[in-house]
């Protein structure tokens, strides 16, 4: 069994990529398909502890109860726990293995991506459909060498892109339009859509903006 998937990326943090991809996880769990979620990089200070003792994203182990299996660390294959702002705590596999510095990780980062795959592979040949998440947003291009949270992830395991924008934090049609502007034409042709996230209010004064973003980065409002 080879998995179908699906990456969610943002415009930045907290756009609400997380709880897209629990809820694209419920839903196709609901759907009757045996699904699974997938960070290959995470940041965050606390953890959830596997049945096997070992550390992940505590997203992940949601999105895991929302597909209704139990959480594995493979689903997060790498995960950094900040210890001030230059430093992080690395955790690879469910397993510490020593702290970085923000420009050490830069370079250990092309040692990670045959983790990432492997974690990956795993999920794909036991499930039908993989979400991915993506982190941060795909558009720090001074990271784009050797990255392993977006981009990086989708062309490794070959997968469609969803970009969502945040409208609470205002400025969401620049943000979107920005993200498809910073990326290259491979990354570009990977998005299939995009996603206005935490709309309130009446639809009728969004709409024509919808219209001219389309317009714009020729890719439709998925939602």
């Amino acid at each position: 069994m080879t998995a179908k998937c699906i990456m969610i990326q943002g415009t930045g943090s907290s756009v609400g990529k997380s709880r897209l991809v629990t809820g694209f996880c419920r839903v196709f769990a609901q759907d009757g398909f045996k699904v699974a979620p997938f960070k290959a990089q995470n940041m965050a200070l606390n953890s959830y502890i596997t049945k096997d003792g070992l550390e992940m994203g505590r997203a992940q182990a949601v999105q895991a109860e929302a597909c209704k299996i139990e959480p594995q660390a493979i689903m997060n294959p790498v995960l950094l726990k900040p210890r001030s702002d230059k430093n992080s705590q690395v955790v690879v596999k469910g397993k510490p293995i020593g702290s970085l510095s923000a420009m050490d990780y830069q370079d250990y980062k092309s040692k990670l991506k045959k983790i990432v795959k492997e974690s990956y592979d795993e999920l794909a040949n036991s499930h039908d459909i993989v979400v991915i998440e993506g982190a941060g947003s795909p558009a720090e291009i001074n990271l784009r060498e050797d990255d392993i949270a977006n981009m990086g992830v989708a062309e490794l395991v070959d997968a469609p892109v969803v970009i969502a924008g945040d409208i609470d934090k205002g400025g969401v049609f620049a943000s979107l339009t920005g993200t498809m502007l910073l990326l290259t034409d491979e990354e570009r042709a990977r998005v299939k859509g995009v996603i206005i996230n935490k709309f309130r209010g009446d639809l009728r004064l969004l709409e024509p903006g919808l219209k001219m973003l389309e317009d714009i980065i020729k890719r439709p409002v998925l939602g």
